[in-house]
């Protein structure tokens, strides 16, 4: 009987002490969660706080619902200024997809076919990245400048002085030029992804594909392409959620009153403009600022949220 209460004792030990370095093993990603929570729950349930209330300058007011929202969506200037934001970033990141990833893949694909040098240009195509977003702005702000800026002295060295222009102090022209600009600085990590991408796609398959006289475009079109949906999706909701987060490099070279003419404007620099800085004669609004910021966030969480579960519902049919 001793012998039983010795064993049964034994077992509970080492079951104790298994739990005890489980329960330990569990700490471990509690100061990662605290800094998650500290710098990216906190605000966001901060923001929602804010939004409800009527705010005079710095000092928190009345609670007034959702009347934040209705001024913002309702209220002159302040609903004019949100749409046209709102369709600049919509412009913002159609015009990435189609420049930045569209010339990403061509480059991944000529990396993924072994050329020579491919390392190389691998390394070539990222180096951008590494540099500060303010050292990217600025460097397009002189290249783009109307008198002595490197594009217009191109232009008119290669006899195109007709196409010299002030790039970023006309309407029709700033904003396309800050998102060129931006996909210089950005097509490196759009290389990497889809060149995992392509990497995954089995030698086999393009082997026999080729066996069988399929090549070139209808290569790309019908095997590569297919077999790389998932890659393609996640790099259409980084460019998504980049392109809707879009300020660092507009506010670097054109500051944060969307300048020319509101031209450059996107939700990210209207919110800083707003909660930070005024708009159109108005003070700092926080309460509205906050407002933008929330509905910012919908429209992210939510469309990217439908991307995502089109990518989980693909892996579940194939």
């Amino acid at each position: 009987m001793s012998e039983v209460n010795v064993q049964i004792h034994a077992s509970n030990h080492k079951q104790n002490k298994f739990n005890w370095r489980k329960g330990f093993i569990h700490l471990f990603p509690l100061p990662a969660l605290a800094v998650y929570t500290l710098f990216i729950v906190y605000p966001i349930l901060a923001a929602f706080s804010y939004s409800l209330f009527d705010w005079k300058g710095l000092q928190k007011g009345a609670f007034i619902g959702i009347g934040n929202f209705v001024k913002l969506f309702t209220t002159e200037p302040f609903n004019e200024l949100f749409w046209n934001a709102f369709w600049h970033n919509w412009y913002y990141f159609i015009l990435e997809m189609i420049v930045q990833n569209g010339i990403a893949f061509i480059l991944a694909y000529v990396i993924f076919s072994k050329v020579k040098g491919a390392e190389l240009f691998k390394m070539a195509y990222f180096l951008p990245r590494l540099l500060s977003v303010i050292v990217v702005g600025f460097l397009w702000k002189l290249m783009l400048n109307p008198n002595f800026g490197a594009v217009n002295v191109i232009l008119k060295q290669v006899g195109l002085g007709d196409w010299a222009r002030p790039w970023l102090g006309e309407p029709a022209t700033a904003l396309t030029a800050i998102i060129l600009a931006n996909c210089w600085f950005g097509i490196g990590f759009s290389v990497l992804i889809l060149l995992a991408g392509l990497q995954s796609i089995s030698q086999e398959v393009i082997e026999a594909a080729r066996m069988d006289g399929v090549k070139g475009l209808r290569m790309i079109r019908s095997i590569i392409m297919p077999m790389m949906v998932q890659s393609l999706i996640i790099i259409t909701v980084f460019t998504f959620v980049h392109a809707f987060e879009a300020f660092e490099l507009i506010y670097a070279m054109q500051g944060s009153q969307g300048e020319p003419y509101h031209a450059t404007d996107t939700l990210a620099v209207f919110f800083y403009r707003t909660a930070f800085g005024g708009s159109s004669g108005d003070g700092v609004a926080i309460g509205l600022g906050s407002a933008l910021a929330v509905t910012l966030f919908f429209i992210i969480a939510a469309l990217s949220a439908m991307f995502m579960a089109f990518v989980k519902k693909r892996d579940m049919e194939y």
